[in-house]
């Protein structure tokens, strides 16, 4: 399933522009552009929607056709358990989460019999706080069904990781695919570089060495875009190029399916 992250409208619900989207509207754009799932992370508002929105929000993908999942950050008992309401209100099969602390191993064993028990699987994003090699054998220890990785490699390449290690290295747990390309450019005067997103195709990202390890297709796993696209100075243009930027995602990776 090829689908939409929140972050792929990052400036477009952002306080940058007058009219920030709200999460019904993201979902509407995602059914309209024919993905498959609309994946809201990171995006701490919908913890605060009562029973009512969240219903509706569930009847409107699922009217849509489109399949809800849940991104957030951390692994306590309390917040984990926050978005399992959330998740089971949503019909969400995924929430997707990230280790920001020493006690996510007993977090994790501590919650995943309730996920399990509501059909809910735990995806630990690889990202640079946390070494992938790390967060595998984190993942093989706990050893549960219902708990596995979301691949992001661009992620790592902060700490100095190379993103086929990274692919290599998770390939066999991934449950969620975090996919944007990436680049690296010079700094004015030559002074560092700045990595940023690039359009799929046009950066770093090897996705046909990263599909040909993971196998999404074959093994249902969710292919969720995203972007890292720098602010272009104004909202119009900003807007425009991340909505270009979706479009032309979408249609790489249909290619690619």
């Amino acid at each position: 399933m090829i689908g939409l992250s929140t972050y792929a409208f990052f400036w477009q619900h952002s306080p940058r522009v007058a009219e920030p989207l709200t999460v019904e509207e993201m979902l509407d754009r995602t059914a309209a552009l024919g993905a498959e799932v609309f994946q809201i992370c990171d995006h701490p508002d919908v913890a605060g929607f009562d029973d009512a929105r969240l219903d509706a929000l569930a009847a409107r993908a699922r009217d849509a056709g489109v399949a809800l999942e849940l991104g957030t950050r951390g692994t306590a008992v309390a917040h984990l358990d926050a978005y399992l309401r959330l998740a089971t209100h949503l019909h969400a099969r995924l929430v997707r989460t990230m280790v920001t602390g020493p006690s996510a191993e007993g977090e994790l064993k501590a919650v995943l019999p309730r996920y399990a028990a509501a059909g809910v699987t735990i995806a630990l994003e690889t990202y640079e706080r946390v070494p992938s090699a790390q967060l595998v054998a984190l993942v093989e220890r706990i050893d549960h069904p219902h708990l596995g990785i979301c691949l992001d490699p661009a992620n790592c390449v902060a700490a100095l990781e190379h993103p086929d290690d990274v692919v290599d290295a998770a390939a066999p747990h991934v449950v969620n695919l975090h996919v944007k390309d990436f680049a690296f450019t010079r700094d004015e005067g030559w002074v560092g570089f700045r990595l940023a997103g690039a359009p799929l195709g046009e950066g770093a990202l090897d996705l046909d060495r990263l599909f040909a390890r993971v196998r999404p297709a074959e093994r249902g796993i969710s292919q969720v875009i995203e972007h890292w696209l720098p602010w272009q100075g104004d909202e119009d243009g900003t807007v425009a190029l991340e909505r270009r930027w979706t479009a032309h995602n979408l249609a790489y990776l249909r290619r690619r399916a």
